[in-house]
């Protein structure tokens, strides 16, 4: 038992996980009825993640605004851009591939009505204010991270003149709640285990058959972003080669985003991947956070490829401009109610509202939106997440390149 233990322990977190997938995958073909327990490991890993993240977030910010100098500099303003021109490219690349592949969609008469979508982009934008100003107390335990956020950068500048032993107080709680997110993220391969287990288990592969062709669209268009459109803007900003980097934060981020299935849940995954790549800690404490909200690729996505496969279904015309529209509409509604329950595909609704496409109908997509889910909503969640590290690095080495500091 001993040279187990230390044989596995030598291993890699990542060689844990695949390994921990193998064993998921294996039981849930073989046993999935009299391993129904399995999939507890999944919830108690990611709902152990989705505890310590807020926590997290708002002592890490809270730290790196009470700690910054004057003149120090953070690459904020670099990682936001990066953050929203990948997020209109993504709308763009997957607008361009919905004209390429006309899809059209075997509509149901279900529909999500337990359900409700936002009505407009104003509503969209209100949800997001209204969340800025929302009680820290209610933002911490509704995972309200835009919440979390502004009440962290302000009781950082609150604190920022204060004594030193106050802001050592800070650091340090800081740091214990990064070390409880050490220990849970050591239970990854058992959770990724239950993870695989239930969703082979439950929903199989047999469910997902009718529904192929849009399955592929949406994972090859987010493929195309993550492995070629992702790789030219890093490129363009450290004039090297982007793939070590690129596969990296896919690795240690996507993987994990791929199975949790939670932007929130992924924060301390990509906390330490950010330590793990040597970057400024009072950058990525923010912009990993501030990324989770507005980083927002594979809903963008899956926004644009669902609203045109509905246009192509029905007969619409779609013209280049509102095509454009189409694109800006999916980037600025995915970055603004990325919170809101059902993620991306209530937004569907608002895109087909371009088009005149009436709400009964885009709701019955929304309703192949879940069933498809299993594989749309991972993949989505793991190009989101790990393009939020892939972002923050490129920026940082960026600044790096400039100052000749090597990286």
């Amino acid at each position: 038992m001993k040279s187990i233990v230390k044989f596995w322990n030598k291993m890699s977190l990542v060689q844990q996980i695949i390994i921990g997938l193998i064993i998921g995958i294996i039981l849930a073909l073989l046993f999935p009825e009299q391993l129904s327990f399995i999939p507890f490991f999944g919830d108690l890993f990611v709902g152990a993640l989705k505890a310590v993240a807020p926590v997290l977030v708002l002592f890490l910010v809270t730290s790196a605004i009470a700690q910054h100098k004057a003149g120090q500099k953070t690459n904020m303003k670099r990682i936001i851009v990066l953050y929203l021109l990948g997020t209109f490219l993504a709308g763009t690349v997957a607008v361009i591939a919905s004209f390429i592949f006309k899809l059209e969609l075997a509509l149901p008469d279900a529909s999500s009505s337990d359900v409700a979508p936002p009505g407009g982009i104003v509503e969209v934008m209100r949800n997001l204010l209204m969340s800025v100003v929302d009680n820290p107390i209610n933002a911490i335990a509704t995972a309200n991270y835009i919440g979390i956020l502004a009440a962290a950068v302000m009781l950082g500048l609150a604190i920022k003149h204060a004594s030193d032993t106050t802001k050592t107080v800070i650091a340090d709680l800081s740091d214990g709640v990064s070390q409880i997110v050490r220990w849970v993220i050591k239970f990854a391969p058992l959770g990724v285990m239950g993870l695989v287990f239930n969703a082979i288990a439950s929903t199989g592969f047999s469910s997902l058959a009718q529904y192929g062709k849009i399955i592929l669209l949406l994972v090859g268009t987010m493929l195309f972003v993550a492995f070629v459109m992702n790789p030219i803007i890093v490129f363009i900003n450290i004039r090297k080669n982007p793939y070590p980097l690129v596969w990296r934060c896919i690795r240690e981020s996507g993987l994990y985003a791929f199975f949790t299935r939670s932007s929130a849940a992924n924060i301390p995954v990509n906390m330490s991947l950010c330590e793990k790549l040597g970057l400024d800690k009072d950058t990525y404490s923010i912009s990993i956070p501030l990324g989770s909200t507005i980083n927002m690729a594979g809903a963008a996505v899956t926004i644009s490829v669902l609203t045109l496969a509905t246009t192509n279904t029905l007969g619409v015309e779609v013209d280049l401009p509102t095509a454009i529209l189409l694109c800006i509409v999916s980037a600025i509604s995915a970055c603004g109610a990325s919170g809101v329950a059902g993620g991306s595909l209530l937004l569907v609704p608002l895109a087909c509202s371009l088009f005149g496409i009436s709400n009964d109908i885009a709701m019955q997509v929304v309703g192949i939106g879940f069933i498809i889910g299993v594989i749309q909503d991972s993949c989505e969640t793991a190009l989101n997440s790990s393009t939020d590290a892939l972002f923050t690095a490129t920026a940082e080495y960026a600044e790096r390149r400039k100052q000749g500091i090597p990286y």
